[in-house]
């Protein structure tokens, strides 16, 4: 992996899209946990995740959605889909996608026969279909249990269990792009969306360099709204800052707390 190619490449702003594989994920039977781990991580980076997307094990689909997204972001990054079992399909769509053969890979191969050796586990055909990595891409390490993720272009493949994918994306974070810092204020009020809804909208026009959000909560003593604003201008976010604040206070609500 080459950081210094991607820093030269990647937009000032670099984006990226997540996808979320697995029917398991669709049928609510697993809650994903990936999105928030990965979405943070990115924004630390000052990378902005632009889309996310749950699909099914459906290869057409996932081929079909890896080369959407792969044109449209500077990285794309796939969870799930890439274990031994029949709907464990991920490098299999990886590989149409890019039109590339899925050879065993010979490293891969080898970190796997060792792992299994170590541990005196029969290394059949199935547990073996891990070592096949499409033509051309990098191994991406796993530490937690060794069957490897893979790097192809600007796509990352990484495994759906969140304490594997977390350690794969460790060592996959560093070869990323540095945008512009992301920062965030925060004010909480008491008002309804609807009695700001206008001019918090009228106030997005006006700081449209910045994401303006607003999140119900709930609290002990009743319901709360937190306003949010988004961005990389230093400048506008203290600006939207004062103007949120502003706005409350004009119509009557109660301020609990702001960050900046």
């Amino acid at each position: 992996m080459n950081p210094s190619k991607d820093a030269e490449t990647a937009q000032i702003a670099p984006t990226a899209a997540l996808i979320l594989i697995g029917n398991e994920i669709l049928s609510g039977r697993t809650q994903d946990k990936n999105l928030a781990f990965i979405g943070s991580r990115l924004a630390a980076r000052g990378i902005v995740l632009r889309e996310a997307r749950v699909i099914a094990d459906s290869p057409d689909v996932i081929s079909a959605t890896i080369n959407t997204l792969r044109t449209q972001y500077t990285y794309v990054f796939t969870t799930g889909g890439i274990g031994p079992t029949h709907d464990d399909v991920t490098a299999d769509c990886v590989a149409q996608a890019f039109g590339v053969e899925l050879p065993v890979h010979a490293e891969a191969e080898r970190r796997l026969l060792e792992y299994f050796r170590g541990r005196g586990v029969e290394p059949n055909a199935d547990r073996m279909r891990m070592a096949r990595i499409p033509q051309g891409a990098e191994l991406v390490d796993n530490p937690v249990s060794i069957a490897p993720g893979f790097r192809m272009e600007n796509v990352f493949v990484m495994a759906g269990v969140p304490r594997i994918m977390q350690a794969m994306f460790d060592n996959i974070e560093p070869t990323l792009a540095v945008g512009p810092s992301i920062g965030s204020v925060s004010v909480v009020c008491d008002l309804p969306e609807g009695d700001f809804a206008g001019d918090l909208r009228a106030l997005q026009e006006t700081l449209s360099e910045l994401d303006l959000g607003s999140y119900p909560i709930s609290v002990e003593n009743g319901a709360r709204v937190v306003l949010v604003a988004r961005g990389t201008d230093v400048v506008k976010l203290t600006q939207a800052s004062d103007q949120l604040q502003a706005l409350v206070r004009r119509l009557g609500g109660t301020i609990y707390g702001d960050e900046r």
